[in-house]
């Protein structure tokens, strides 16, 4: 009687166990598969735009500020990659036309008209960027999503304070 008392205890902690693990791989939802791809999109974006800010703007600080968009950005990129790779998304191959169109505006500008034009987008781009990561951080299932969504929010918080800081500046 002891032995199936004890089977009995060891498999009821053992299907506690797996039932536990179970949320952390929940079913990608075509919300989740829409975010990543305009998380993948606004990554593009700001690596394009930050790039040509990184040779083109007079101001250190906007200069500074867009190495990082560069840097963190393409960082975002790489720890979303897995799973928009898992989930089958074909990656977005430059700026969409939007970002294209402020891409050339911007080729027009110089000195401190493209720096404030530069930070204003950025500024913008951020706070978007800042509420759909809140919304699919709020609304994903899937627990190993979540967390690098998580992740990717505190960056792109960050991004949207000094975003915010220098704008009030200029």
């Amino acid at each position: 009687m002891k032995r199936i008392n004890k089977f009995c205890c060891t498999l009821s902690l053992t299907c506690a166990g797996v039932l536990a693990v179970l949320p952390a791989h929940a079913e990608v939802t075509d919300a989740d598969k829409s975010f990543l791809s305009m998380a993948a999109q606004s990554d593009v974006n700001e690596i394009a735009i930050s790039k040509l800010a990184e040779s083109k703007a007079t101001n250190p600080s906007v200069k500074a500020f867009a190495h990082k968009m560069v840097a963190d950005h393409t960082m975002l990129s790489a720890k979303m990659k897995p799973f928009a790779q898992a989930w089958m998304l074909t990656p977005p191959s430059g700026p969409d036309a939007d970002h294209q169109a402020e891409i050339d505006k911007l080729n027009g500008l110089s000195g401190m008209d493209f720096d404030k034009e530069y930070m204003q987008a950025m500024d913008k781009d951020h706070h978007k960027a800042l509420d759909a990561f809140t919304n699919e951080v709020n609304s994903t299932t899937d627990m190993k999503f979540k967390t690098a969504v998580m992740k990717g929010k505190s960056v792109v918080a960050a991004h949207t304070n000094m975003a915010d800081s220098m704008v009030a500046k200029m």
